[in-house]
């Protein structure tokens, strides 16, 4: 399996180069545009939270993203080596907004939600940090 890995500060402002890069390598893999942009919006997600999520110290923290080629899907890696997350909280918030009003939403969890709408698998491991797989298939 070929791997692209790429190293960004945990700021915001590197975020782009991400997408740029998915961009880049899914569509050597052959998906469609539709997919890419679904995928530029889950990994973008999933990037977010290493940001916010991701810090070790008062020092500014690094991601690590690896994008790895296999037969007919691409496994995204979205890792930090911050002190994680409450997933299980996370995941029970990511619930579709049923018939709620607006002021009844409670704010975070929804990039999960959306992670989980717009990929074919998602897991989050938080042992060492967190990181988020993604996989698309084909």
């Amino acid at each position: 399996m070929n791997v692209v890995r790429l190293h960004i500060p945990a700021a915001a402002e590197y975020l782009d180069l991400v997408r740029l890069s998915l961009y880049g390598v899914a569509s050597k893999l052959g998906f469609s545009y539709e997919d890419i942009e679904d995928m530029k919006v889950a990994v973008s997600e999933a990037c977010n939270n290493a940001v916010l999520h991701g810090e070790t110290s008062a020092t500014l923290g690094q991601i690590q993203i690896s994008f790895e080629l296999g037969e007919g899907k691409l496994i995204v890696k979205v890792k930090d080596d911050g002190p994680g997350f409450d997933y299980q909280s996370q995941q029970e918030q990511s619930e579709p907004p049923d018939g709620r009003t607006l002021g009844e939403l409670q704010s975070g969890g929804l990039g999960m939600y959306l992670m989980q709408a717009l990929m074919d698998e998602v897991t989050v491991n938080t042992e060492q940090g967190t990181e988020v797989t993604l996989v698309k298939y084909v």
